[in-house]
């Protein structure tokens, strides 16, 4: 099932916003592997998104993620985001069900109403305490690159200057176009970097999704080293396949979340592979053990 898809038809959870605790630390210390010796965690916030595990309960997935040792679920929308705040959880990334990927920013037919919408979905976020929201440039339809960053700049900017306001950041994935989100314009780190510079401010980032990058542009330490300002959130997943992160796919995952790691980046790193272990917790308990760097001292 297509994320957009899936977003849109997850059950709706409890009613009501209260603000959720601030941004946990990172994960504790574990015993010793051996005398006169440490191993210590690398600073990882862990999440994972909802659209994911949608055939699971919310109120289940947040009980088994806070066992699991995660610090927040991505992709709720604001009826969903007491429930998780029960289990002393995050909601890492904001959305709703206008949040649209094919109908996006880049086209200025749709500014009213995504402005419209997205002034309400960020107050609500600023008074739930939530940092983030996600946006979409929008599919292309013959546009180019010039003129999608300038409908986007356009188009963003008075929501970007209430974000300022309300401590919220804009974050725009960029999502491949050659499998998965056929003619979606920001497809490539560099246009998202573009844009991000035009905007020009710290109000307004990337969501870097690991999977689509290495399927549109692949060279993903030498990029995420090179931007790594104009990111403000992870997302992960397998390729090819969109599955578990484990040696069954082509990415080295230690490596790329300790590259993130260096760059002394302290945002989430959010899990969006689709499990296909029958038991989908097995699995996410899989990925986090992967990105938990750990080093001896």
């Amino acid at each position: 099932m297509k994320r957009r898809n899936a977003v849109k038809s997850l059950g709706f959870g409890l009613g009501g916003i209260v603000i959720p605790n601030s941004l946990l630390s990172s994960c504790t210390d574990t015993k010793a592997p051996g005398k006169q010796e440490k191993a210590t965690h690398a600073k990882v916030n862990h999440s994972a998104c909802r659209w994911c595990y949608q055939d699971i309960p919310l109120e289940e997935l947040a009980q088994k993620s806070k066992e699991l040792g995660l610090k927040a679920i991505d992709l709720l929308r604001p009826e969903e985001w007491e429930t998780v705040c029960k289990y002393d959880l995050e909601c890492s990334l904001g959305t709703d069900v206008f949040a649209d990927i094919q109908n996006g920013f880049n086209d200025v037919k749709n500014h009213s109403s995504l402005q419209r919408n997205y002034r309400d979905l960020i107050n609500k976020a600023s008074n739930a305490g939530i940092k983030r929201v996600i946006v979409f440039s929008g599919n292309r339809n013959g546009k180019s690159d010039n003129e999608g960053i300038e409908n986007c700049a356009v188009g963003l900017d008075p929501l970007v200057k209430l974000a300022e306001k309300k401590n919220v950041t804009l974050v725009m994935e960029l999502l491949n176009s050659k499998i998965d989100h056929k003619d979606y314009q920001c497809d490539r780190t560099p246009w998202g970097v573009s844009l991000s510079q035009k905007i020009g401010s710290a109000n307004f980032k990337l969501l870097y999704d690991i999977y689509h990058m290495q399927i549109m542009e692949g060279d993903l330490i030498h990029t995420i080293k090179k931007f790594h300002h104009h990111i403000d959130h992870y997302h992960t997943g397998g390729v090819p396949g969109r599955n578990e992160i484990n040696s069954t796919q082509e990415l080295n995952y230690p490596a790329i979340i300790k590259t993130i790691v260096d760059t002394g980046f302290d945002g989430y790193i959010a899990q969006e592979f689709i499990p296909t272990y029958s038991d989908k917790f097995k699995a996410l308990k899989e990925a986090i053990e992967i990105c938990t760097l750990q080093k001896l001292l």
